[in-house]
């Protein structure tokens, strides 16, 4: 079955308040249109036409080339939006899904039930419909006796037995494609607003005996489009909580879903653990037996299994099997950690790639570096990566040693096995296995420190005076 998708997205959202154009703004981390167009993608869409008027140059730098476009120039209605596929999908034989792009809840289940359902019933034209205890605002949908759909009815149009109907219009649609077009040529603009509406498709395919069907979809909070900010956090509430559902029924342990962020395209694997206050975000893949969290922030990273992320931050970073992060660690981009590697508090990392088992456990900074396996850093070590005009390379070979309060002043090599002193500033490269000291040599003077707390009080004593 060839199954079409026509995606409207061309109004511009003035309730919103916003420089952003509607459709882009994000829901778990994704566009809404982006959820839509995923949704029809995973049902298997040969074709999806995206309508777009406002901001059309931004939904299409998203979308790339995922789908095809057409432009609405003015905003003349759902109908006349539909109508600009035309010239694409006119003439295709099969389904076409007629869709907003401010309904990221839409599920893929619902749009095939949906299919199944119009296909079951040769129908011309499916409604999506959802049974809702307040239907204020909505069309009705009004069937007859034997279930099948007769009209939509507008709420200021309902009578007082329409209006008492709970079952709406969601602005979803399952059509036959030529049937469909045929129809968009008949649509009128004969009222208030001078515009073309999809709804008046339903009334002549009604009128020319066609089978209307409507199909009640399960969960109805999946019919919410988002016309304003307090709709989208609302969205925002219903996604993750659906997210988080899906990967607690896929083996994965959250303490608390509702102190849990965890973002649309985010992949963990099973006996992983979320503990509260964490955002899992992007693309960022966990793997299996990985605690994470409490209050950490994870974007767009891989975390291989048996992680432990303690408090910390991780932005495009890649972490080893059985490696510990935290707590109050930061991971900056490019930051690539080996096997069983232990990070520490307050420890930063960037575009720096350690070796398994390496150990970098407080306070330490390090950036542009490749460090080997077995090499353990100091508490207050750092690698001095950048002179003001350039960044360089610190290379530290396997099973080296760098002691407290290093700085390694790149680009510096160490190599395998050596050992350098705590406190020392490293300048130039040191060999296998030796030991590099660079630090003044103490010198104690006697009875001096008297004489300085004489110095210093005379000094408070004649600024006091002259002060006075």
């Amino acid at each position: 079955m060839n199954i079409m998708g026509i995606v409207l997205a061309a109004g511009q959202g003035k309730r919103m308040k916003s420089k952003l154009y509607k459709v882009l703004h994000k829901v778990c981390g994704k566009p809404m249109v982006g959820h839509v167009v995923t949704t029809l993608e995973n049902i298997n869409v040969t074709r999806s036409v995206v309508i777009v008027g406002h901001g059309a140059d931004a939904v299409q730098s998203y979308l790339g080339d995922r789908v095809e476009y057409a432009l609405q120039e003015q905003q003349l209605g759902t109908g006349h939006a539909v109508l600009q596929a035309k010239a694409l999908l006119g003439s295709e034989e099969g389904l076409t899904i007629v869709i907003c792009g401010d309904t990221p809840l839409v599920s893929e289940e619902t749009l095939q039930g949906l299919i199944q359902l119009h296909q079951q019933k040769g129908a011309a034209g499916t409604i999506l419909t959802a049974d809702i205890d307040n239907p204020r605002g909505y069309g009705r949908i009004i069937r007859d006796t034997n279930g099948t759909v007769k009209r939509i009815v507008e709420e200021k149009d309902c009578n007082d037995t329409e209006r008492l109907v709970r079952e709406i219009n969601t602005g979803t649609y399952c059509f036959d494609n030529k049937k469909l077009f045929e129809a968009l040529s008949q649509v009128k603009n004969d009222n208030a607003q001078n515009e073309y509406y999809i709804t008046d498709v339903i009334g002549i395919l009604t009128s020319q005996n066609e089978i209307v069907e409507g199909y009640v979809m399960q969960d109805a909070a999946e019919s919410i489009g988002v016309n304003d900010r307090l709709a989208l956090s609302e969205a925002e509430r219903l996604m993750r909580e659906r997210i988080n559902r899906k990967h607690m029924l896929d083996g994965v342990t959250i303490i608390d879903p509702a102190a849990t962020y965890i973002e649309a395209d985010v992949k963990i694997g099973a006996d992983t653990v979320i503990l509260p206050g964490t955002l899992i975000k992007g693309r960022t893949t966990i793997g299996e037996d990985c605690v994470i969290g409490p209050q950490t922030d994870i974007t767009d990273s891989t975390i291989a299994s048996g992680v432990t992320v303690k408090q910390s931050v991780v932005q495009e970073a890649s972490v080893g099997n059985g490696t510990s992060i935290g707590p109050f660690a930061y991971l900056r981009p490019g930051a690539d950690l080996g096997e069983n590697v232990k990070i520490g508090d307050f420890v930063e990392i960037k575009n720096a790639k350690l070796g398994d088992e390496a150990k970098v456990s407080h306070l330490s900074y390090i950036g542009d570096a490749v460090i080997g396996r077995n090499v353990n850093f100091g508490c207050g070590a750092i690698t001095v990566n950048y002179d003001g005009f350039n960044k360089q390379l610190t290379e530290v070979e396997d099973d080296a040693f760098v002691g407290s309060n290093v700085n390694l002043i790149a680009p510096v090599k160490i190599g395998k096995g050596a050992y350098v002193v705590a406190g020392s500033t490293i300048t130039s490269n040191v060999d296998a296995n030796d030991m590099a000291i660079a630090r003044e040599r103490q010198v104690n003077k006697a009875g001096y420190a008297e004489k300085l707390r004489n110095k210093f009080a005379a000094k408070k004593r004649a600024s006091k005076q002259n002060r006075e």
